[in-house]
């Protein structure tokens, strides 16, 4: 079997559930409800990985295993290209802080409470948690190729993350009407408090903009610094692990992530603004269709099976974190605005 024959059929299957997902997303009900493309591929994936896939995967399996293995690594380290370090400038100190104790703070409390209340594996605790800290679904892959866990631990992190953010965006505007009528907070303010604790750009997008201008222009400036804290996120998690791995006794040696210093260095190239906009805008398509195979993939090899025996602590823990962000949330943005200014 030549390399063409033995990853073809998985690589063109993946691929085409990444058109019909992000076909899917354009339209507009499917947008009001802030579900990405790379969402709406993990669940055709689904869908289709359990019912017609086993009689494919014969056929398919080594294609797939390599769109959410290392097509999955590039897209992370294209990823990169969508963010600049300029951001950072736009909110301040004040922000950048906030966003750092809501990304160090949400991930810890998610896997301490994951695995000491709840009792689930640490695997699904750091992605949940993940997920629910950094950037949704795109955090949520990134840390598995770090960890190198399931593709049934992958989609279940998932669906906790597209669940809670999904109500984010209906539960925030909500929160703002009532909020402006008793407290003086700005719709910049207000934008940063959404960028620190919803959990998906789209979602952060969709709450923010129906609360006005000002805040979604906020929202999304602080959702991408928490997209930047990614890449040091991983070095970190990664080194923790394997240090673990090997026991306190033992010289543990560094182990950095290929795909998080690529992401760093996209980050940098597109920061120095040399790249022409359309090269910008081209490789940021390509990321998108790299990440939604991934995601494909990872939906193909998902088994109904294994929902079924994680049973309903993912969602509890997911609420518990979502009533974190929100309340939590506002507390850590009120006591930073307080301290610093």
């Amino acid at each position: 079997m030549n390399v063409l024959t033995k990853y073809f059929p998985g690589f063109v299957l993946s691929l085409s559930i990444a058109i019909g997902a992000t076909y899917i997303a354009t339209f507009s009900y499917i947008q009001t409800i802030g579900l990405s493309a790379i969402v709406l591929a993990i669940i055709i994936g689904l869908i289709i990985g359990n019912t017609v896939y086993p009689q494919l995967s014969r056929a398919c399996q080594a294609g797939v295993d390599l769109c959410k293995g290392k097509i999955l690594r590039i897209a992370i380290v294209l990823f990169g290209i969508k963010l600049t370090f300029q951001d950072i400038a736009l909110i301040g100190y004040q922000g950048v802080l906030i966003d750092i104790l809501m990304v160090s703070l949400t991930f810890l409390l998610t896997v301490i409470i994951g695995i000491k209340l709840f009792h689930i594996d640490q695997d699904s605790a750091i992605l949940i948690g993940s997920g629910c800290s950094i950037c949704g679904a795109a955090a949520v892959i990134a840390t598995e190729s770090t960890i190198n866990t399931t593709a049934e631990k992958v989609t279940i992190a998932v669906a906790v993350v597209v669940v809670f953010g999904t109500l984010s965006m209906f539960i925030y505007p909500i929160i703002y009407a009532y909020l402006v009528q008793i407290w003086p907070v700005s719709q910049s303010q207000f934008g940063i408090y959404i960028g620190s604790t919803i959990h998906e750009v789209a979602q952060v997008v969709g709450a923010g903009d129906a609360i006005g201008k000002a805040a979604v222009n906020t929202a999304v400036i602080s959702k991408m610094i928490r997209v930047l804290l990614l890449a040091p996120f991983l070095l970190i998690l990664s080194t923790y692990l394997r240090h673990k791995q090997q026991g306190n006794q033992q010289k543990s040696k560094l182990i950095i992530p290929w795909f998080a210093v690529g992401f760093l260095i996209m980050a940098c190239i597109n920061s120095l603004g040399f790249l022409p906009a359309e090269l910008v805008n081209i490789i940021i398509v390509i990321d998108n269709v790299l990440l939604t195979m991934a995601m494909a993939a990872l939906g193909l090899t998902s088994h109904y099976s294994a929902f079924k025996k994680a049973g309903i602590k993912p969602l509890l823990l997911g609420l518990v974190i979502f009533i974190w962000l929100i309340i939590g949330g506002a507390t850590i943005n009120l006591l930073v605005t307080y301290v610093l200014s």
